[in-house]
């Protein structure tokens, strides 16, 4: 059946089919007052069908999400707000909104009633456990009639976005003592440029060559300090993200690839809050998602370039020139060969302070998955080319291994200073 009698239900179907029945009885009977009440029984549900299809026209609906960016983990509320605007009062209304599997199950509900230019608020909560620009939507309502004769169904708000972006972990410290417990002394390092004839000091430990006592500081704190010999943490730092599907191990929210990405965030949110200029990179050297004016990321810039961030089919690390533009630069990568540390270190300036996080993504493998390269080589390999590096599994917490790169370049940066290599 066409038009309205497209929505009748079971029940008026089987009304109607029974008020025929009726009529032709009475017609072979020859019983008028039969006639007269299949006559009403057959109008029945044509009727409810045609005032229910005519009173859904009147429907409108807002969605409004609070907040528009939640962390996987995180919580978003979701308010609907239904009203009518039809000449009739609605009844019997089925509400379900379209929900994505990764932020839970579909809401329902039921409205019994919905007054002429009278609305009601409907609210339900989202939890999303992987990041990406999740679609809500569409609202989709059954408006059926008291009853129960027939059932329309309606599209009535379209899809709003939401914006997962990954779980930032807040970090302590900074590499090379910049910032890590140096109080004054790492805002200092934090606003140097390259080439500044600025002192770096920090308090005297046993063992350390008294020649290098930085007695104006010493006079000043009354402590004793003592100079540090290296280069200075630069305002400027590009964070290198490896998000090839060849190196990463694991599916869904567990992956290595989900960690690579939630490390990649929670370095460059806490660097961009020490005061650094942060660009995020890829293997290739491009820049993740848009830049703002002068070409460096924002909090809401990484979130949203992380979030709407896919793994790349590119099977090996390749890169033109250095990824880090002169800049300090800390890596996160997954399984890499030795080509790709090759290229790497390649362009990069041994000088240049190198940061890296080497995850070791057996552990993310499924069992008896033995395709991923042990990162003890690649570290291996980026420690002789002057790098820092630190090896990352999922049983140890991203704020100790953060600690152990700090640590690590600290390290690095006494050798140099000792005129070791």
């Amino acid at each position: 059946m066409a038009g309205p009698l497209a929505g009748m239900t079971t029940r008026g179907r089987c009304l109607l089919a029974a008020g025929l029945a009726a009529a032709l009885c009475s017609v072979v009977l020859n019983e008028r007052d039969l006639l007269r009440v299949s006559v009403f029984v057959i109008a029945m549900p044509m009727l409810v069908c045609f005032l229910a299809g005519r009173s859904r026209v009147g429907l409108h609906t807002e969605r409004h999400v609070n907040p528009m960016r939640a962390p996987v983990g995180g919580k978003a509320e979701v308010s609907l707000n239904v009203w009518s605007t039809g000449r009739l009062p609605t009844g019997g209304l089925l509400l379900q909104d379209g929900v994505p599997y990764t932020l839970g199950g579909r809401p329902r509900f039921v409205i019994e009633h919905l007054p002429r230019n009278n609305g009601v608020q409907l609210r339900y909560t989202v939890e999303p456990t992987m990041r990406g620009v999740q679609l809500l939507g569409p609202l989709r309502a059954k408006v059926t009639d008291p009853f129960g004769l027939s059932e329309f169904d309606r599209e009535l708000a379209g899809v709003t976005r939401l914006i997962v972006v990954p779980r930032v972990v807040p970090l302590i410290g900074m590499p090379g003592g910049s910032g890590m417990g140096a109080g004054e002394d790492g805002s200092v390092r934090l606003s140097a440029g390259q080439g500044e004839n600025d002192a770096v000091v920090r308090p005297y430990r046993q063992g350390d060559d008294l020649r290098k006592v930085h007695w104006r500081s010493t006079a000043h704190r009354d402590e004793m300090m003592v100079r540090v010999e290296e280069r200075p943490w630069r305002g400027g730092t590009t964070v290198l993200l490896d998000h090839r599907e060849h190196a990463h191990k694991g599916t869904g929210p567990t992956s290595s690839l989900e960690w690579a990405v939630s490390m990649a965030a929670s370095v460059s949110l806490h660097l961009l809050h020490n005061g650094h200029r942060v660009r995020l990179v890829s293997e290739t050297g491009k820049t993740v998602g848009p830049e703002s004016a002068d070409g460096i990321h924002s909090d809401f810039l990484v979130l949203d370039a992380l979030a709407a961030l896919r793994s790349s089919h590119q099977k090996e690390i390749s890169i033109a020139g250095d990824p880090g533009q002169g800049q300090e630069l800390v890596a996160i990568l997954g399984s890499t060969d030795p080509e790709s540390v090759d290229q790497l270190i390649r362009y990069r300036p041994r000088a240049s302070r190198s940061l890296a996080i080497l995850m070791d993504t057996r552990a993310w493998a499924a069992q008896g998955d033995t395709t991923a390269t042990d990162p003890d080589v690649t570290a291996g390999l980026l420690n002789a080319a002057g790098w820092s590096t630190v090896i990352a599994r999922p049983d140890v917490p991203v704020q100790q291994i953060w600690n152990n790169l700090c640590r690590a370049s600290q390290s690095r940066g006494a050798m140099h200073a000792s005129g070791w290599s």
